[in-house]
């Protein structure tokens, strides 16, 4: 799927935007005006990836469509550097510049083992993590940052780079035992990128921050409860933590708002949560609702799930 717009539009490119935060965003740039790219490996044409759900690329381009926006629906493997510089190299040539880079690629869920130390956590699944939420950041930022440079120093503007993680720098300080060995590994990291580009860039005009969503109502969240976005609070009666969750949406808007803020560059080198977002740029979830789930966790800790208290955090 290809769009026209305006041609000195910002142009986005969403890595990772198949489903769940990333199609999400990828929706809410376009819809904001930007011409967006989003990538996945996931396609109607080439077949599912390795996640194995039914989602697809160009599923993600119906959808900017809908929104009123432009862009590109793409497949791309981002653990290749080739097919990444590939897809750089189209994105100059045909839009010119690149403004904001999301990197919401991960998909390493299927090979969590939240109950196995690292001596008895299967080995390739976790080396397979470390490939699909690390690797594929660093070699997508290698090659699209150059062209930010330059894009930002040849108009006077300002890119912005998010890394989307999981969890707060609070919530992540320590050791996440709920979420095995790897997992809290590959979100550890994320976060050392965010520092480390944000050092790197200095006084240059490209922003790094992380973004994390809360307990995020995604495709597959939605099946494993048994509802739909429309239904979601029906898992409630079973489930009240669950009145804590938030849609795609939310994330989504509020990292749209960000790549339009004039004061992006106050959260550089920081992991901003969807709350955070939402309150500084008046943003909220699809219900009107402004979800805190971290601040939620902060207060009540990981284990509660009695729906204690969760009014004071939405």
């Amino acid at each position: 799927m290809a769009a026209s717009s305006s041609p000195g539009a910002r142009v986005a490119l969403v890595a990772g935007a198949t489903r769940g935060a990333g199609r999400a965003i990828a929706v809410e740039l376009a819809r904001a005006g930007l011409f967006v790219y989003a990538t996945g490996r996931s396609s109607r044409v080439s077949g599912p990836s390795e996640i194995g759900r039914p989602e697809t690329i160009e599923e993600t381009g119906d959808l900017i469509r809908a929104a009123g926006g432009a862009g590109a629906a793409l497949v791309v493997d981002h653990e290749d550097p080739e097919q990444v510089a590939a897809l750089l190299a189209s994105v100059e040539r045909d839009r010119g510049r690149l403004d904001v880079l999301v990197n919401d690629i991960f998909g390493g869920d299927r090979y969590m083992q939240w109950d196995k130390p690292l001596w008895e956590h299967d080995w390739p699944g976790g080396l397979r993590m470390l490939q699909m939420g690390v690797h594929t950041h660093l070699i997508t930022c290698r090659a699209a940052i150059p062209l930010m440079l330059r894009t930002a120093e040849g108009g006077g503007t300002r890119g912005l780079v998010v890394e989307m993680t999981d969890g707060t720098s609070a919530a992540n300080a320590e050791f996440r035992r709920n979420v095995g060995f790897y997992y809290d590994l590959v979100k550890a990291n994320v976060e050392r990128i965010v520092t480390g580009l944000s050092a790197e860039l200095g006084d240059l005009p490209v922003t790094a921050v992380g973004v994390t969503p809360g307990w995020l109502r995604s495709e597959n969240m939605l099946e494993n409860f048994g509802v739909t976005e429309d239904t979601w609070r029906d898992a409630c009666v079973k489930t009240p933590g669950f009145g804590i969750s938030e849609s795609p949406a939310y994330v989504g808007r509020g990292v749209a708002a960000l790549a339009q803020a004039a004061d992006a560059s106050r959260w550089a080198g920081t992991i901003i949560s969807a709350r955070q977002l939402a309150d500084a740029y008046g943003v909220t979830d699809t219900d009107g609702s402004r979800p805190d789930c971290w601040g939620y966790l902060a207060a009540y800790g990981w284990e509660r799930d009695d729906g204690e208290g969760i009014d004071r955090f939405r």
